[in-house]
């Protein structure tokens, strides 16, 4: 079979397959799917497995043989909008898709995933119906895209060089280099940030063909890199490539407008799938910890595990139910998550010990983990860039959403249940909103007057009126600091504001999910977890609370035993990763 004619057959088995996010049935059997043919993780002779990972990432080179069985499978459809023949119809399904990826390498999740969805995601919001085609075209056929984006004035290496687009005629003469792209060296597209202005900050967004490109443009050679070392990082530098108006996404100048629509959707699945990685490893200290001396970590790291979710989750929906308002909670999820999940792998490694060095694979994944999240995370220019967001806004959310905004819509915590189409060019970048805040404060209130059943119920409602007492501090704090200039960005005092801010947050998400399942039955219904998880982050703001119970972390516990020896994923959903658990 020709490219052609494969290009046609998955685009052909796209559509058949239709909106497939539409019942709750059918995006678990599209993960289930995903999960058999990446294979049990744990076999020595599958190519998608923890062996064969590691043996890729001690070479340094992306692993061909999971990168065959995501071509095989068709995985760029799950990058590709369903009006263009892919899968992609909902934020949080899509995020739900890619953790069986992420559950066996971040690498791989990144080299030969979510980054092409981050190039194409510009195009999918302001692109013409040509641009739309193309590209949707490239990732049916499995190729990369790679993004260059602008300059960060203290980024990494990922975010500094730039691009100048200088007019010429009708188009565009570009120049310049950056040394670290991934992809760069087998990408089918390049979508550039390259600034278009004389002065300030103006940018546009251009769709460059590397095949079209001749002498103008230079593949710089390959970096190998600390944390992902199975993705490709190489440099592009162009000599005044003549790029037409065509090829321009959206209108010109609004480059960065337009990347601060579309990173709320990256900045939002980044946490989202991270947490398959961290399952990874608590799956592998749950099999390894014996007794109960392990037990309140595990219990711990658990229920850390369903905020980080719960928070993701909601932020995902928000981007379709509450479009000028979920910048802030992209921001906060981004700021707060990887790290969150970084601090409970490194103390799962005192379980591990010694076996999470194995190359065996397996527990041997945590120490390719802990150099991986770092880099996927974007390290200190990830939160200095959330950090940026967050701190204009919080003077604006304390004096006009904070304690008096409505909450949100319950579908947003509904999380089996459909969502209006994704509109990335309508996001908001700046107003709106705070509904995890909102989701604090509301149930706060109603578990003041209707606390659940038993201790657990109690301690619930007492650490739930406790953290909304704590918004009310941070909002009078934020009132008070300075925020007129822009050296609020860099003040200490508003960092700190900024750190509350997201643990407060979190425990909002974590409430609403709860209480969307208070009236069900079995564990997403125990107040144990959101009591305990409600406990870890009133402890990390250092707030007066009682340690919790020996039965709630109990309970917990033996949630974490009773998934692993099932063969059931430890997220919101559920659901069995392939190879089981009963190892």
């Amino acid at each position: 079979m020709n490219v052609i004619e494969q290009q046609d057959e998955w685009a052909e088995l796209a559509v058949a397959a239709g909106p497939v996010g539409v019942t709750e049935q059918r995006v678990r059997e599209r993960v289930a799917e995903w999960e058999r043919r990446l294979g049990d993780p744990d076999d020595p002779e599958n190519p998608a497995g923890f062996r064969a990972l590691l043996a890729a990432d001690e070479r340094a080179e992306p692993a061909e043989g999971a990168v065959a069985v995501l071509h095989e499978g068709g995985f760029g459809a799950e990058l590709v909008p369903v009006e263009l023949g892919g899968r992609f119809e909902r934020a949080d399904v899509l995020a739900r898709v890619l953790r069986p990826v992420f559950r066996r390498d971040v690498s791989l999740g990144f080299g030969h995933g979510i980054t092409s969805l981050f190039a194409a995601a510009p195009v999918w919001a302001a692109g013409s119906p040509g641009q739309r085609r193309r590209l949707a075209r490239l990732l049916l056929d499995g190729r990369p895209v790679a993004i260059a984006h602008h300059s960060l004035a203290h980024g990494n290496a990922m975010w500094q060089g730039e691009f100048r687009a200088v007019a010429d005629g009708d188009g565009y003469l570009l120049r310049g280099r950056k040394d670290v792209v991934i992809n760069a060296d087998r990408a089918g597209a390049v979508v550039v940030y390259a600034r278009t202005g004389q002065q300030g900050g103006s940018h546009s967004v251009l769709l460059v063909d590397p095949a079209e490109a001749g002498g103008a443009l230079t593949v710089l050679p390959r970096r190998i890199s600390t944390g992902l070392r199975g993705c490709r990082f190489a440099g592009l530098e162009f000599t005044d490539l003549p790029v037409p108006e065509d090829a321009r996404v959206g209108p010109d100048g609004e480059g960065v407008r337009l990347a601060l629509r579309t990173f709320q959707l990256n900045r939002t699945l980044i946490p989202a799938v991270v947490v398959a990685a961290a399952d990874t490893v608590l799956r592998a200290a749950a099999r390894a910890a014996s007794g109960p001396r392990h037990r309140a970590l595990l219990a711990g790291v658990f229920a850390d595990l369903l905020v980080c979710d719960a928070m993701a989750t909601a932020v995902l929906r928000a981007l379709h139910l509450l479009p000028d308002s979920a910048h802030l909670g992209a921001a906060a999820v981004k700021y707060l998550v990887p790290d969150l999940l970084q601090e409970d792998v490194e103390e799962l490694s005192t379980v591990l010990g010694a076996a999470g060095y194995d190359r065996a694979g397996g527990p041997g994944s945590l120490q390719k983990l802990l150099r991986d999240l770092p880099a996927a995370s974007l390290g200190h220019v990830g939160t200095a860039a959330c950090q940026a967001v967050l701190i204009p806004q919080l003077p604006l959310l304390a004096r006009e959403s904070w304690l008096r905004a409505d909450e949100p819509p319950a579908a947003l915590y509904a999380w089996e249940e459909p969502l209006p189409p994704l509109d990335l060019g309508g996001l908001g970048v700046a107003g709106g909103t705070d509904f995890l805040a909102a989701t604090l404060t509301g149930a706060a209130a109603r578990l003041r007057a209707r606390p659940p059943a038993g201790p657990d119920g109690a301690a619930l409602a007492e650490l739930a009126g406790v953290l909304a007492e704590e918004l009310s501090a941070v909002r009078e704090r934020a009132l008070a600091l300075p925020a007129d200039s822009a050296a609020a960005l860099a003040s200490p005092s508003w960092c700190a504001l900024v750190e509350r801010y997201a643990l407060l947050a979190a425990a909002g998400a974590a409430l609403g999910g709860w209480e969307a399942r208070r009236g069900g039955g079995g564990f997403p219904a125990d107040p144990a977890w959101p009591a305990l998880a409600l406990s870890r982050l009133a402890r990390r703001l250092g707030l007066p609370v009682p340690p919790p119970s020996a039965d709630c972390v109990r309970r917990v516990h033996d949630e974490v035993l009773e998934r692993v020896a099932g063969g059931r994923s430890l997220d919101l959903y559920d659901t069995p990763p392939a190879g089981g658990g009963a190892k």
